[in-house]
């Protein structure tokens, strides 16, 4: 058990390197990865222009799966998430805030999904 958590746990850190590297190339810059609340964790906190996109990264066999392992429940713990960031990044308050999904999936570039969803708590 404590094995495959492990395996799980690394291909969720490499999946997040590739998408972050995807999105440095759209011009996005990060600012924070695997930002951690008391509420929940963002997987990663990018900036291009005055949008904030707090980015949730899924890794599975494919795009579709990736997309729907995002739950409503999940939504709304990366949405709180997001709050509790904002409150310590004025920046972030003054400009967008947008909720993406970015999918990556074996032997395919990775999808980005903008505003996959609204953030509604």
């Amino acid at each position: 058990m404590r094995r495959s958590r492990q395996t799980a746990e690394q291909h969720g850190h490499r999946a997040e390197i590739i998408a972050l590297w995807m999105l440095r190339l759209k011009g996005y810059r990060l600012l924070a990865q695997r930002y951690k609340t008391p509420v929940g964790e963002i997987d990663l906190v990018v900036r291009r222009g005055a949008t904030t996109v707090f980015v949730e990264v899924k890794a599975r066999g494919t795009t579709d799966a990736s997309l729907y392992a995002v739950t409503p429940q999940q939504s709304r713990r990366i949405a709180s998430a997001a709050s509790h960031y904002a409150t310590r990044d004025a920046k972030t308050n003054l400009g967008f805030q947008r909720f993406d999904i970015v999918a990556v999936s074996p032997y395919l570039w990775p999808t980005h999904i903008k505003n996959a969803f609204d953030g509604t708590i």
